[in-house]
């Protein structure tokens, strides 16, 4: 473990990074071993929490546990998902459970141990503003530390070489159903935050889950296995044309490799934004068992000769909502194919429709002058993670989960998080100190590179033969 040096206020930091979710902490575990890189990252939160409000018993992370914060790119790390388990004496049930994908609540469990073991996390720390200071040619960051209530306890500003922002995204509540959000009467929440509610949707006489992704999925499935046969009430609906299986054929997740990052950057600005919108299948279906739980549980409650109480509706989308008499809502849907129209009556909401990339106006306001757009004045993002920023700013700022419209589908992947960040230490250090892969795919993604690089097979040292006898 990198033990920092004493930092004095007004001395260069190599690195401030802006957030700490699972990327960030991943770029931190990584560049811990990094002797000479000073390195701060903040978050205003008072400790590192990965989705609370979806740890649902039984839910799995989407992606193989080796798809931890540093193991494809530094499996002998002392941050990795295994030795987490071994600090913890849970290698050998581990080992004899078989779990290639595990569940959300031991992912959260092994970033927590992380997040508490390395010294450069400042947590109750809220980053308030970034400016490029052309006189010090460097980065200002200036900050707030906050009490263990919220409150604002103290200022600070540090100067950075280079920042990395890992913010994160944070929960997407369509238009039509922002009203009710605001209005506490008649429970509408957003699946972030569906534990804290999960009692009162339980106890709710209908309840409806929008949004037919994994997270949709879970929510009805969990509120299904706890709602009497029967009289379980529920509808389920969204805007895709069916509830689809995630794609998770192996050449299928060649898209969330590094070589097929580097190919969709090359591609024009309106290809992207097209595939981007095409591509849903590969990170917003449902995972297939997930599926085949909920299907199981449906028909389990067929076996009396009954049908469960429930209404699976895809390729509906909300046109407007209200409140009835301050105890119920009243959705208007249209059905995307038919083009015809209904209401539905129901006591309780629950909004699966995923998150979106936070705003990064605010934050980045002191350097709009020197930023890069593309025609959708979207930042622009350079293949090695940086916004393209002005030639007079010396410095470099990286983004992480933030460059969807110029990375693809796999930039808030957990499988590509390793990878990415190895690239950032890599470029921000000017040296290798995480040797990555020339080739990942067996798929050649476009024609322009002519035919595709064949890495040359590994010469291993020779051994001695052992002496007869010996």
């Amino acid at each position: 473990m990198n033990t920092p040096a004493p930092h004095t206020p007004d001395a260069r930091r190599d690195l401030v990074g802006i957030g700490i979710g699972p990327f960030n902490l991943s770029l931190a575990a990584l560049a811990d071993p990094l002797t000479g890189l000073d390195a701060v990252f903040y978050d205003q939160r008072p400790d590192f929490r990965w989705h609370p409000g979806l740890l649902i018993d039984g839910a799995r992370v989407q992606v193989p546990f080796l798809a931890d914060l540093v193991t494809l790119v530094d499996p002998a790390s002392p941050w990795t998902f295994l030795n987490h388990l071994r600090a913890r004496e849970r290698l050998f049930p581990f080992y004899f459970a078989e779990r290639f994908h595990i569940e959300r609540a031991e992912y959260d469990a092994y970033c927590r141990w992380v997040a508490e073991n390395l010294p450069a996390l400042r947590f109750h720390h809220q980053v308030d503003a970034v400016r490029w200071n052309p006189e010090r040619d460097l980065f200002e960051v200036d900050y707030t530390q906050l009490d263990a209530d919220g409150e604002a306890e103290a200022l600070g500003r540090t100067y950075t070489r280079n920042v990395v922002l890992g913010v994160g995204t944070e929960p997407h509540v369509p238009d039509p159903l922002r009203p009710l959000v605001e209005d506490p009467a008649v429970p509408v929440v957003h699946a972030a935050d569906y534990l804290r509610h999960r009692d009162t949707l339980l106890a709710a006489g209908h309840v409806t889950v929008i949004g037919t992704g994994q997270s949709g999925a879970e929510v009805f499935l969990d509120l299904l296995r706890h709602r009497p046969a029967g009289r379980e009430r529920l509808h389920w609906l969204g805007r895709t044309e069916a509830l689809a299986p995630m794609e998770y054929s192996k050449l299928g997740l060649e898209h969330f490799t590094p070589d097929y990052t580097r190919y969709f950057h090359g591609l024009a600005e309106p290809v992207r934004d097209r595939l981007v919108a095409a591509q849903w299948q590969l990170h917003k279906g449902i995972d297939a068992d997930t599926t085949a739980a909920i299907h199981d549980e449906l028909y389990r409650r067929t076996l009396d000769g009954g049908w469960p109480d429930t209404t699976l509706t895809p390729g509906v989308h909300v046109r407007t909502a209200g409140r009835i008499a301050a105890t119920q809502v009243e959705l208007h849907l249209e059905h995307e194919q038919q083009k015809t129209r209904s209401r539905l009556t129901t006591d309780a909401v629950v909004l699966a429709t995923g998150h979106r990339e936070r705003p990064l106006g605010r934050l980045l306001a002191g350097l709009d002058p020197y930023m890069r757009r593309d025609s959708s004045e979207r930042p622009r993002v350079d293949d090695r993670h940086r916004l393209v920023l002005d030639p007079s700013v010396t410095g470099s700022v990286y983004v992480q989960n933030a460059e969807t419209h110029t990375h693809g589908v796999g930039t808030p992947d957990l499988g590509l998080a390793a990878w990415r960040s190895a690239t950032i230490l890599n470029d921000l250090t000017g040296r290798e100190p995480y040797p990555l892969p020339a080739r990942t795919a067996f798929t050649t993604f476009g024609l322009d590179g002519g035919l595709p690089q064949i890495p040359s097979a590994r010469h291993h040292r020779a051994l001695t033969p052992l002496v007869d006898g010996v």
